[in-house]
């Protein structure tokens, strides 16, 4: 199953205060802040830029990842088919109750547990109904 793909919702909200600040001074520049970085429209816009490509990378990753994991599920299942595959050989080869068998991970047919029926009841033992 793909994971879900995120948006930025800071980066949207962002881009439409800039948008609003852009209509008030395309060039806006209120100063700098207490660690002397500028407050500008053009500085504001590139962080709004940064944030959006970072997203965006963060996305691909997902589809890639979501790619990797379908591969590797795909795999698995070969995998699987292979190690049944391979105790079946075994089987065939040395016998179902082999110790080779039994050494490559299949339970002996001697090694089974015997299933022991109890008998059933019988009709005249049970309490007739009304």
């Amino acid at each position: 199953m793909a994971r879900a793909k995120r948006k930025s919702v800071s980066a949207e909200f962002a881009q439409k205060r800039a948008d609003g600040l852009a209509s008030i001074d395309p060039d806006l520049d209120l100063g700098t802040d207490a660690n002397k970085n500028p407050i500008t429209l053009a500085a504001y816009q590139a962080t709004i830029t940064a944030v959006a490509a970072k997203n965006d990378k963060y996305n691909t990753l997902l589809a890639t990842a979501d790619g990797v994991a379908a591969e590797l599920k795909t795999d698995e299942k070969n995998l699987d088919t292979f190690s049944t595959t391979m105790l079946s050989s075994v089987g065939v080869k040395y016998g179902k109750d082999s110790p080779e068998y039994g050494k490559a991970g299949g339970t002996r047919t001697s090694d089974r547990k015997k299933i022991s029926r109890q008998p059933a009841a019988t009709a005249a033992k049970a309490p007739a109904k009304a």
